[in-house]
């Protein structure tokens, strides 16, 4: 297995990844970056096992991830039977990659563990039915799944984030048992990547569109820049085989409807029902 980390060049790492209209000035440089750069969503996965003691080793990278004040308000769930990870691609819009990848984890917002920790101690937790808990929580869990997602690439794994989970939440719960208090963020799967699958790196928004200095400023020429960036992702549909469409059309299709939110239009009560309170 080789798990040499990637040795691109700057300045060909970052015209991967902004194209080459909007390169940004080369900075300190090393493997660490260069792997960061060339992450990529994988979406077909070889059936091979991982080598023994993988998932511990991502686990710990997941844990040396911050954690608001040492409160570890996250959980994982490792998956690696057929028939539970077929009920959970069923429940995410039957999502192939899920069933086919070794080992699918499911990330979860875990306020359950303290709630009993409180309980067990005879001491009321006050802050836990706020928002900011589970916000706190869902932060938690986010950090150490992208921890973990770094961990695996530099040996030679892909991975791909499943927000399909939250479209049928309490279900996902049934099918691994989350108790009350607990809320899947988002599942991941891990595994070697198909050749047909790997694909190139998708570009993304250019740093002067992201970032702003000192305060939020929105540029003049905001719709020019964007118009720019629509014709970079057209070129990279393309080129993959996939739907050709704009980054405006993206986002319209994504976010102009409810119905593109397949059901979590409805979180706020389904929160409510799982043991999150929200206030």
């Amino acid at each position: 297995m080789d798990v040499s980390l990637p040795t691109t060049p700057a300045a060909e790492a970052l015209a991967l990844r902004y194209g080459p209209d909007a390169v940004p000035a080369a900075g300190p440089w090393n493997e660490h970056i260069a792997l960061l750069l060339t992450h990529r969503s994988v979406r077909g996965y070889r059936p091979d096992a991982l080598p023994a003691g993988t998932l511990e080793t991502l686990i710990a990278a997941a844990q040396s991830a911050a954690t608001s004040s040492n409160l570890q308000t996250w959980s994982v769930i490792a998956v690696t039977d057929s028939d539970k990870k077929a009920a959970l691609a069923k429940l995410a819009n039957n999502q192939k990659h899920i069933e086919q990848c070794p080992l699918f984890l499911i990330w979860v917002a875990d306020i359950s563990r303290n709630q009993r920790l409180g309980q067990q101690e005879g001491v009321t937790l006050e802050v836990m039915p706020y928002l900011e808990t589970f916000l706190v929580a869902a932060i938690d869990a986010a950090l150490a799944a992208q921890n973990a997602t770094v961990a695996a690439e530099s040996l030679g794994l892909s991975c791909v984030y499943i927000g399909a989970l939250r479209n049928q939440p309490q279900e996902v719960a049934k099918v691994v048992n989350l108790p009350s208090g607990t809320f899947g963020v988002f599942g991941m799967c891990v595994g070697y990547a198909t050749e047909a699958a790997l694909g190139e790196v998708k570009p993304r928004l250019p740093q002067e569109v992201i970032v702003h200095h000192e305060a939020y400023r929105v540029p003049d020429d905001e719709a020019q820049r964007r118009s720019a960036y629509d014709g970079l992702i057209g070129g990279f549909s393309a080129r993959n085989e996939m739907a050709t469409d704009t980054w405006t059309k993206r986002v319209i299709g994504r976010m102009g409807k409810l119905a593109a939110l397949s059901g979590r239009d409805k979180l706020v009560a389904t929160l409510h029902a799982m043991g999150f309170e929200l206030k």
